[in-house]
């Protein structure tokens, strides 16, 4: 009987109903704006750079949380560049807004992305965040490499006139980071 009463003393019984809760949570079940498992963020060198790009990671996350609502960032000076992209060869970008102000800086800084990325409108009737892209202009990049950042370079955009690179913080991309495109997005109307 001393073990049954000490198990039901208000202190074991709030220990158990948090591990419940704890347990519930811990499967797979991403809790999210679209609902994707979390974003890994993996560097292929030593633990201090994948400490540090996780905490890029969620310094992205955080600052572009509230962009998941396209009439929040179009409000904060987003505007649309492209619509839905799917490049040959590549797969598909998604749609950009970018942020002109930010753009124009040339400065690539995890709490000032320059553009935001979003699949299509899907059953939801609202397109998702799933990335944000750094850009640097051509006319403020005066070294013969391109930039890069986190030691990834960015990619040329002629049709822009900038160095690029895409980060996919709120989807994951198994070909990585930092790739530009992202085959777990969809321009087409089943996003």
């Amino acid at each position: 009987m001393n073990t049954l009463r000490s198990f039901l003393r208000p202190r074991t019984l709030v220990a158990i109903a948090a591990a419940g809760v704890l347990a519930a949570c811990a499967d797979d079940t991403a809790v999210g704006p679209d609902a994707q498992p979390p974003v890994v963020a993996k560097a292929a060198g030593s633990p201090a750079e994948t400490i540090a790009l996780s905490r890029v990671v969620a310094t992205l996350q955080r600052v572009t949380a509230r962009y998941h609502d396209l009439d929040v960032a179009i409000a904060d000076g987003f505007v649309l560049l492209h619509p839905c992209e799917d490049r040959p060869g590549e797969g598909p970008v998604g749609t950009v807004y970018v942020h002109f102000g930010r753009l124009l800086d040339g400065i690539a800084d995890p709490s000032s992305p320059d553009a935001l990325v979003y699949e299509p409108a899907g059953p939801s009737g609202r397109p998702k965040l799933v990335g944000v892209e750094f850009a640097i202009p051509y006319v403020l990049w005066s070294d013969p490499a391109p930039p890069e950042f986190m030691g990834h370079a960015f990619q040329r955009e002629d049709e822009f006139g900038v160095f690029g690179l895409h980060i996919w913080v709120w989807r994951n991309n198994p070909n990585g980071l930092f790739e530009e495109a992202n085959p777990k997005v969809s321009c087409g109307p089943e996003a």
